[in-house]
């Protein structure tokens, strides 16, 4: 009888550390391109407005409970051109049910430049966002662009994306599935 409870014990030891280490695992699988850099801890964001097309301000706190896919261009920048497109196919994946994309213009505002950047690209979805340039280029430590901060739904900074990807890669897009 006394077998039976030490087999019983090593059991649920072994159940309790396999679930332990699949979750951890699950959580911190490595990034598909060398260029996205995975925080250890996600990271506290600086609460950023930002303002769309018709001047409604968006704040990024209100985007809470969603994955937030904050990209950061500029309308002369090449590698933002190659990958805006997927990104734009991105906004409307059925896969991501909480999914927001911020296109977020770094120059000095200007919306027929940025209307016929996007026109020109063909991107059919994405909503195209300007912010104080100054503001949030110190509050978020934007060094280039393109710069893509992505935001887990408690509204925290889970890793950040240093020039161009594709949007549309199946590795990316399954890790991306991970932090939804």
């Amino acid at each position: 009888m006394f077998k039976k409870f030490k087999n019983i014990n090593i059991i649920i030891i072994f159940i309790f550390f396999f679930n332990i280490l699949t979750s951890i695992a699950q959580a911190n699988k490595k990034a598909p391109f060398n260029n996205i850099a995975v925080h250890d801890k996600p990271m506290h964001i600086s609460s950023v407005i930002f303002e769309d097309i018709f001047e409604n301000k968006l704040k990024l706190e209100n985007l809470e409970g969603n994955l937030v896919i904050l990209n950061f261009w500029a309308t002369w920048c090449a590698p933002c051109k190659e990958e805006m497109p997927s990104l734009d196919k991105l906004s409307y994946d059925k896969n991501f049910k909480n999914l927001k994309i911020l296109a977020v213009n770094m120059e000095k505002k200007n919306l027929k430049k940025t209307q016929k950047f996007f026109s020109d690209l063909g991107i059919k979805k994405l909503p195209i966002y300007f912010g104080e340039y100054s503001s949030f280029v110190k509050k978020l430590k934007l060094r280039g662009v393109p710069t893509t901060i992505l935001i887990n739904p408690e509204g925290k900074e889970f890793a950040r994306i240093i020039g161009s990807i594709d949007f549309q890669d199946k590795d990316f897009l399954k890790w991306l599935s991970n932090y939804e």
